[in-house]
């Protein structure tokens, strides 16, 4: 059944129906067989895509006709990748939340929030992309809000301005937009047919990159993420690191640089050096951190902004990297926030002093997490060499210096991955540690996914690729570089 409207609505109904159950033990069956429904839905997708740059799959009905609003939707080789990655880890990351503590309104706004994230990924008019970023922001709001941990309040109200200043840039970019094409309309099309002149390229430029920047997020527009990251409850950490930040570089893809393309090439330079500040500036940083979380959370800066900066060098092999990383980041990310609550759960702290030899307590999680930490860094034969790889090609080609302190993410990436994992795992117990409990049979679960998923990828990454190379190439034709 390849019927796009049936993948975006069955999250939503299954959202609904979670609002009225109480039950915790009924709440995490109905979720995690919605959610496993929805992969499911995705299958036929996958099968029936043609490797060509066509959009595909197309539904398309007027939803506000006075105004040229089309609820327009469809996929191509850039969306497909993004919308498998969402049902993929929705169901990881429902199971690896299986608490006492969540009932059905949780995982009724993870299914919301799912909603949302397909519909940015599969929108091919203005206003219904911007729905669902909208739409996807508002469930993460309160889950972070309802179930974070101390100052969430505080912190949740940081990264609600920070994220919403960005959304109404955006807005008036897209309104302004509409008001130049011939039609008055929103879609996609007729954005990438208008003709504008310089100035307003920059400005619009701006209006959508800061948007972008925000939900990446990248240097200088990150400082709501590492206090977002460590407050929010682990499922919200998953979703915010392993989904919705590929937003931001999604929206920078498909919106961004093809509607304005002269404003890119005046500042498409600067967008490449702050995303490689923020890899060295954020390696830095998580080097010098002793709780668990947050140098997970800065990690997550310093890969993301190696991807982004592969999305503005804008050639061929770069966008690629950057399709299969934000996969990979995708994975890795859930499958190290994963581990880290189901160490500092056991433990009742995430300060790595505290920690050590657990892998004599618990062998099979400390393998998972080794395999995840090669992923991370781009060992050859995990998922994240490939992207990494391709990245660094990519980048290496528009220059050699960007691409040397671009490369750094590896390097340091490697010190302080490698460090966490001898602080955590290796070394001597202690009275915490020795009695490390069993690893449950949902934890279990997802880790083997995961770690399966980081070595089927880095082995045989060629499907993934081939799903978005004849998109990629068309869209960066078309084009041109810088």
């Amino acid at each position: 059944m390849d019927n796009l409207l049936i993948l975006l609505l069955f999250p939503l109904a299954g959202a609904l129906v979670l609002s009225f159950v109480k039950q915790t033990a009924l709440a995490q069956r109905i979720a995690l067989i919605s959610a496993v429904i929805s992969l499911g839905l995705t299958i036929p997708f996958l099968l029936g895509f043609q490797q060509t740059a066509a959009m595909q799959f197309e539904q398309q009905w007027a939803w506000i006709p006075a105004m040229g609003i089309d609820f327009h939707i469809g996929l191509d080789g850039i969306s497909l990748p993004l919308v498998i990655l969402t049902n993929v880890l929705v169901p990881l990351i429902i199971m690896a939340s299986f608490s006492d503590q969540y009932k059905g309104n949780f995982y009724a706004l993870i299914l919301a929030m799912q909603t949302g994230l397909l519909l940015v990924f599969t929108a091919l008019d203005a206003f219904t992309f911007y729905v669902g970023w909208e739409v996807a922001l508002i469930p993460i709001y309160f889950i972070c809000a309802l179930w974070g941990g101390e100052n969430r309040i505080r912190v949740n109200l940081k990264f609600f301005i920070y994220t919403f200043f960005g959304s109404l840039l955006m807005l008036i970019a897209i309104i302004y937009l509409y008001g130049q094409t011939p039609g008055k309309d929103f879609s996609l099309a007729s954005f990438y047919s208008l003709s504008l002149d310089e100035p307003t390229q920059r400005w619009v430029f701006w209006a959508f990159f800061i948007a972008f920047a925000i939900k990446m997020p990248i240097f200088p527009f990150h400082t709501w993420q590492p206090d977002t990251y460590t407050v929010a409850p682990t499922a919200g950490t998953m979703l915010l690191s392993g989904i919705m930040l590929k937003m931001g570089i999604y929206g920078a893809i498909r919106w961004l640089i093809p509607v304005v393309p002269e404003g890119f090439a005046a500042y498409g330079q600067l967008a490449i050096v702050l995303s490689i500040i923020g890899v060295i500036y954020a390696s830095i940083i998580a080097f010098k951190q002793s709780d668990f979380k947050r140098l997970v959370a800065y990690s997550s800066i310093a890969h993301v902004g190696l991807i982004a900066a592969g999305v503005f060098v804008w050639n061929v092999q770069s966008v690629q990297g950057a399709m299969i990383q934000m996969f990979n980041h995708g994975v890795n990310v859930v499958g190290l926030f994963l581990i880290l609550d189901i160490v500092s759960r056991r433990l009742g702290t995430r300060e790595m002093s505290q920690m050590g030899g657990i892998a004599k307590a618990a062998p099979l999680l400390a393998i998972c997490f080794m395999v995840i930490i090669m992923g991370s860094i781009g060992l050859p034969m995990t998922n994240g060499f490939v992207g990494e790889f391709l990245l660094l090609i990519g980048i290496y080609e528009y220059g050699l210096w960007y691409a040397l302190f671009g490369g750094m993410t590896i390097i340091l990436g490697a010190v302080y991955m490698l460090r966490m994992y001898q602080k955590v795992m290796l070394g001597p117990t202690n009275e915490q540690t020795a009695a490390f409990q069993p690893l449950q049979w949902n934890e279990t679960a997802v880790l083997v996914v995961i770690t399966g998923l980081v070595i089927l990828i880095g082995v045989y990454p060629q499907p993934l690729l081939n799903i978005s190379e004849a998109a990629v190439t068309e869209l960066v034709g078309k084009l041109g570089g810088i």
